[in-house]
């Protein structure tokens, strides 16, 4: 891809950010959902045949802003959970991790969200969701808060958070307010089929706001759903299907063989490191959660995406 050397985007981006303290020019705003998981007390079985399950919190973009405050960063979490005991536990769980939480929201009328999850002995992921609908649904445009918004250097997001109103427009508000505040927009689509009417419908969303993210975190099985089942080792299926004009980073994860990146000047690999695996459940946002860490934190790294040729 040639480059195109104008960088008023970044000199604009920039301009922006002067004039922010130190904790906000770092500040790595996540958008979207916060729930219980509910995981078997034993691993390898299907939901039907687990003996009993513990709680745990859970909910993709939540993940990652807890993964940067424990690696030292700053981040804050907005959404809305129910005015319940599990809506409560989370956002004290948001506290006691140093997530700034004044974006949480409670609503009287729904229940915060459940999830059991488990790992099959196959290898296979389960899900079972409980949203009928449940809090982090319904979070409003006008409930969102705007000087939080306005301080993210980096504002992240998933896909599930679009899949009803008026949760949708909520989220695609806090994207336009973020973005004209000078924040690089990262997005994980976290693809969870069984959330969306239809696998249609769920291309259709997750594709709907592809092209105003600058980072884009996407994993195998997801390229393959996104592409209609192309082979998602192929560079040139990425490059032509899902890099885009704007895009300044998008980053492949492959599970332990580690993961790809591709910019509009240079791509590579990064082999993974070999562990004993216990369990996966949010290792993707893990992954996430370091790279945007890196990136909020390190003012060279930023700049280069910046400067990577939009």
């Amino acid at each position: 891809m040639a480059p195109n050397h104008n960088t008023d985007d970044s000199k604009d981006h920039a301009s922006k950010l002067k004039g922010r303290s130190k904790d906000d020019i770092s500040l790595v705003v996540c958008f979207g959902e916060m729930l219980i998981d509910f995981v078997p007390t034993v691993g390898g079985v299907s939901l039907a045949e687990a003996p009993a399950f513990k709680k745990a919190p859970g909910g993709a973009p939540a993940n990652v802003a807890v993964c940067i405050s424990r690696l030292g960063g700053s981040s804050a979490f907005i959404g809305k959970l129910g005015d319940d005991d599990f809506g409560y536990m989370l956002a004290d769980i948001l506290k006691q991790n140093n997530v700034n939480h004044s974006g949480v929201r409670f609503d009287p009328s729904a229940r915060t969200a459940l999830a059991f999850v488990t790992l099959r002995a196959d290898g296979e992921r389960e899900f079972l969701f409980f949203r009928h609908p449940s809090a982090d649904m319904l979070l409003h445009e006008s409930e969102l808060d705007m000087n939080l918004l306005k301080q993210a250097r980096i504002f992240h997001y998933g896909s599930i958070s679009l899949i009803a109103e008026p949760c949708r427009s909520a989220h695609l508000a806090a994207m336009r307010i973020a973005k004209s505040s000078g924040s690089i927009l990262s997005y994980d689509p976290n693809l969870r089929l069984a959330l969306w009417p239809s696998p249609e419908d769920a291309r259709k969303g997750i594709m709907s706001i592809w092209e105003q993210a600058d980072v884009i975190k996407i994993s195998e099985e997801e390229i393959t759903f996104l592409t209609g089942g192309d082979d998602p080792n192929d560079d040139n299926v990425v490059l032509k299907k899902l890099f885009h004009p704007n895009l300044k980073l998008l980053v492949v994860t492959e599970g332990s063989e580690g993961c790809r990146y591709y910019t509009k000047e240079f791509k590579g690999r990064v082999a993974g490191v070999k562990v004993k695996p216990v369990d996966t459940t949010g290792a993707g946002d893990a992954f996430v959660g370091g790279i945007l860490s890196c990136l909020a934190s390190d003012l060279c790294l930023l700049k280069v995406l910046l400067v990577l040729i939009t």
